[in-house]
């Protein structure tokens, strides 16, 4: 089959999040399977011509919308390490800026016109390579509108080149959709006949996501909790009558992780690399972690790792309610992120504090990453949501005992460690369904207790995790079905 993937960001070209890391290994894990895979992303001013080999490919290419014609110009450079063709749409107007998406922590305020372009310039490129895809599979808000484009655009759903694509619409976050002024409908080549209730219409303004969720062939979310969750008034971010109106339609398919990235046998960015049959590389992983926090250096006390944006959404409120309880536990603790400015002075804070217990990183470094992972013994996600979340994945690949809520890709992900569930290999973490920080304690102190009084179980627990097959060809395989039922 021939599929395009659209997104706005790619690793390793660019990224703000989860979603750069899927659309740098799914297209990987179909071109595996045999499919005609190439993907289509913004050329922004981060992404280096000379560093990853860009070669212009359409010189100029006539953007049309409905009143007006823009230009693009289309380069390419394979995605590294593979003969997977990345297009890269060019205009420098909307795409020669400092970030992505925003400017000094506000959205850009012509988004909706640059994402419309990033859509329609992909459309046309197309065409003038003379490569029709099967299915285009698009992504999140900002590639929303190529499935409204294929059956309200006036010359794209007249034009027999595009006749019979199908679209695949994936929601990684549903909090993030897009909304903007109506007056913007006209701009991004829709005429007001999508301005419904049934359409683009969303409390006065038009919404994109719902461009995608409504005009889609088809739609698929991060992972089936998170696809159940978004129906109801409590997830839906005020989307889940039009979701729940399209769930014959609404598919959960559980985001992979790179094993190639993330695997304690091979990673480099770790001091000492190990395996679930023999296990001394995390203990020397352990002890670099604690020195390079300023952590006393103790191999029995039990150390809680956590790589997270800083926003209430991770579950931040809940750690900060129950700090002083936590931190007159026997424990340490190892922080590694950035986002909302309250919630890192809270942290700064719990270091200043806590100094021999709390290790708080506020940045972003790969490497530490990578060494939380693998010296931490738990990993704390007590979010409020998560449409799928990675760092539950890769801490059992790493024998690192998640510590989570049960909800979106966290409940299909990590079972409740129970005697009886460690004994039949089912049990892989610990888990808890209130969001309440009283619980969030009991469920860490549930934890500790097993770490300190049953090694044995303990052992069989991160066994249990280590063993468990997170990989992307899993995930292709479940996307290579719909694509197929897409396409009969």
């Amino acid at each position: 089959m021939k599929i395009l993937f659209v997104s706005s960001e790619v690793v390793p070209f660019s990224k703000t999040g989860g979603l750069a890391d899927v659309a740098g290994a799914l297209p990987v894990a179909l071109r595996n399977l045999g499919h005609d895979v190439r993907i289509a992303t913004p050329k922004y001013r981060s992404v280096d011509d000379q560093k990853f080999g860009l070669e212009k490919i359409i010189r100029e290419i006539n953007v049309h919308f409905q009143n007006d014609t823009y230009t693009a110009s289309v380069k390419s450079a394979p995605l590294p390490g593979t003969s997977i063709p990345v297009y890269f749409i060019s205009n420098d107007y909307y795409f020669d800026r400092q970030e992505l998406y925003t400017t000094g922590g506000k959205d850009y305020p012509d988004n909706a016109m640059r994402y419309a372009f990033f859509c329609m310039a992909s459309l046309w490129m197309l065409q003038a390579l003379d490569w029709k895809p099967d299915v285009i599979h698009c992504n999140d808000w900002q590639s929303a509108l190529i499935p409204a484009y294929l059956k309200h655009h006036l010359y794209l759903r007249t034009n027999e080149f595009y006749n019979d694509i199908k679209a695949l619409y994936t929601i990684h976050n549903l909090a993030y959709q897009g909304s903007f002024d109506r007056t913007t409908l006209n701009s991004i080549g829709l005429g007001w006949e999508v301005y419904t209730i049934d359409g683009l219409e969303f409390y006065g303004d038009i919404n994109l996501m719902k461009a995608g969720i409504v005009f889609s062939d088809a739609i698929s979310t991060v992972s089936e909790t998170y696809a159940k969750e978004i129906q109801t008034p409590e997830y839906g971010c005020g989307l889940d009558g039009i979701l729940r109106a399209r769930s014959d339609h609404l598919t959960g398919i559980m985001n992979g992780i790179d094993y190639t990235i993330w695997n304690p046998e091979t990673d480099k960015l770790i001091p000492s690399r190990y395996t679930m049959q023999n296990m001394r590389g995390k203990t020397i992983c352990k002890k670099h972690l604690q020195k390079k926090c300023n952590l006393p250096v103790n191999k029995d006390i039990p150390l809680i790792g956590m790589i997270s944006r800083l926003a209430a959404q991770k579950g931040f409120d809940l750690i900060s309610e129950i700090a002083d309880d936590l931190f007159a536990m026997d424990i340490q603790f190892a922080l590694l992120g950035t986002g909302e400015p309250d919630y890192e002075n809270v942290f700064k804070k719990i270091g200043e504090k806590y100094p021999s217990k709390a290790g708080i990183n506020i940045m972003f470094n790969n490497q530490l990453a990578h060494e939380i992972e693998a010296g931490a013994d738990m990993f704390l996600m007590p979010s409020r949501y998560e449409p799928c979340g990675l760092n539950q994945l890769y801490s059992m690949k790493y024998g690192t005992v998640p510590i989570v809520r049960k909800t979106g890709g966290l409940a299909d992900s990590v079972i409740d460690a129970t005697p009886e569930t460690i004994s039949d290999g089912t049990g892989t973490g610990f888990s808890f369904e209130k969001y309440d920080a009283g619980t969030l304690l009991i469920t860490i102190k549930r934890a500790v207790e097993l770490y300190t009084k049953r090694k044995k179980s303990w052992k069989k627990l991160q066994a249990n995790g280590m063993v468990q097959d997170y990989s992307w060809t899993a995930s292709a395989k479940k996307y290579e079905e719909l694509y197929k039922i897409l396409s009969r």
